[in-house]
């Protein structure tokens, strides 16, 4: 005997389910905001009559090369992405007003579409030339193609759609097919299935699912640009980036430097970082990446600047800290610092005033990362003991001196992964002193931060 579709009802504002028709909302409030959906399913969990359930497959069967990639023209963006954007994959590109998302999007789409590279119209029996389908949402197709012509993209690939209407785009994509699709932005998208308002909880992931499914089901990546809060996460509920493989973040330290990281990947390592320069023709990959994080002086090197050899996924940067402490204005001493973890610096001034006897409690903390990039491991610890202590005695350290280790609550240098890596990088730099716990070609070992101190700065060790 057929089981009945089972029918309800659900809320367009905050999609509440209830079995029956309510006048007001009990989740979110709202009024008249119920409409009727009919479930996909008969009661009793089973598949409605019908319908097109989904079945389990052999996991041998599966065609491996459905995960492929494909490349992003830039080979920072595909460091990010973990070699290439990966078909049938979703992606999501979150960052302040300004920063570079677009225009990131439109280079990679014009990219993506180009057959072989641009290098001209393909031969005849080739394989079918990729198409990208740009939407925006918040912009006309004249500014877009005016910025297209500023940064001398080849727009023939490219097709333009500026909708808000989640049908619409539907439409499009059903009968264009296309390799690589932009949504720009996911905010301004709208479906009457999920109310009239866009934005809303609701909007966001009705309209986000219905994309995601629809790259899932094809050979075909999707790009979606994101708004962000104050604090830099993605605006919106946090399910979004549930549903996408990989989470982009932009950042910047400047008006010229960008810094794309990956927040989450499905198909890849979260650690890789990748540098840009924004200039007159957009976004472009820097090729000495150290060169921004290191100044080249004339002069001695001042007090409260030290350099460290950092790993950021696969490539190493010497990168400098820089402290500054002054007398406190108030009773409560402060630590400012924002490319640093404030609990870091606190906790590492507190070992060296331990430690070495040097007073920090009275005085204010500044830190800085030259070239603003924002350092999270913990091989930095050395270098910012180092810093702090330079700041505080007013004593400068050697030129040509980096520090790798990672400090303990008792004071000791503990090791850290690779130190043959970050000391053969400095070195290929100009920096012949590398202060590390591990003797290693080139490193100058120190067990504690006592010993690093006197090595240092030919401070007599204490008791």
């Amino acid at each position: 005997m057929n089981k009945k579709k089972a029918a309800g009802f659900a809320c367009s504002a905050c999609g509440n389910a209830q079995p029956r028709w309510l006048g007001r909302c009990p989740e979110c409030g709202g009024w008249n905001t119920f409409r009727e959906s009919a479930a996909g399913t008969a009661a009793g969990g089973e598949a409605a009559p019908g319908g097109d359930g989904a079945r389990p497959v052999p996991l041998a069967s599966v065609d491996p090369s459905e995960g492929r990639r494909i490349s992003t023209g830039s080979g920072e963006f595909d460091r990010v992405l973990g070699g290439g954007a990966t078909l049938r994959s979703a992606i999501l590109v979150g960052g302040e007003p300004g920063i570079g998302k677009s225009t990131l999007l439109l280079q990679t789409a014009a990219a993506v579409s180009r057959p072989d590279g641009g290098a001209g119209e393909p031969e005849r029996g080739a394989a079918k030339t990729p198409r990208a389908l740009y939407v925006s949402g918040e912009e006309s197709a004249a500014q877009i193609r005016a910025r297209a012509d500023r940064l001398m993209l080849d727009t023939r690939g490219i097709d333009i759609l500026c909708a808000t209407r989640l049908e619409d785009v539907c439409a499009a994509l059903d009968a264009l097919q296309p390799d690589f699709v932009v949504i720009d932005s996911i905010q301004t998208l709208r479906s009457a299935e999920a109310g009239m308002v866009p934005g809303t909880v609701s909007q966001l992931k009705y309209c986000a699912l219905e994309l995601v499914e629809w790259a899932k089901s094809r050979d075909s990546v999707l790009c979606m640009s994101a708004h962000v809060t104050k604090d830099g996460s993605i605006a919106g509920p946090k399910s979004l980036e549930h549903l996408v493989d990989t989470v982009v973040a932009f950042e910047r330290n400047s008006d010229e430097a960008r810094f794309l990281r990956a927040q989450k990947n499905r198909y890849g390592s979260v650690d890789e970082l990748g540098i840009f320069a924004m200039g007159e023709r957009g976004l472009t990959q820097v090729e000495d990446p150290s060169a921004m994080f290191i100044t080249r002086r004339t002069g001695s090197l001042p007090a409260g600047v030290a350099a460290a050899p950092v790993f950021e996924g696969s490539r190493v940067f010497l990168v400098e800290i820089q402290a500054l402490t002054v007398p406190a204005k108030a009773a409560l001493s402060r630590v400012y610092s924002d490319r640093i973890d404030s609990a870091r610096v606190s906790r590492t001034a507190a070992v060296l005033e331990k430690r070495t006897g040097v007073r920090f409690s009275d005085q204010d903390i500044y830190i800085n990362v030259g070239g603003g990039i924002r350092l999270t491991e913990s091989a930095i610890d050395a270098a910012l003991a180092a810093a702090l202590y330079s700041a505080r005695t007013d004593l400068p350290l050697a030129e040509g001196t980096a520090f790798v280790g990672e400090l303990s609550l008792a004071g000791e240098i503990r090791p850290v992964p690779r130190v043959r890596q970050r000391a053969k990088t400095a070195a290929s730099l100009g920096f012949a002193a590398v202060y590390a716990p591990e003797a290693e070609a080139g490193v100058i070992a120190v067990s504690d931060v006592r010993a690093l101190i006197h090595a240092a700065f030919g401070v007599p060790r204490s008791p």
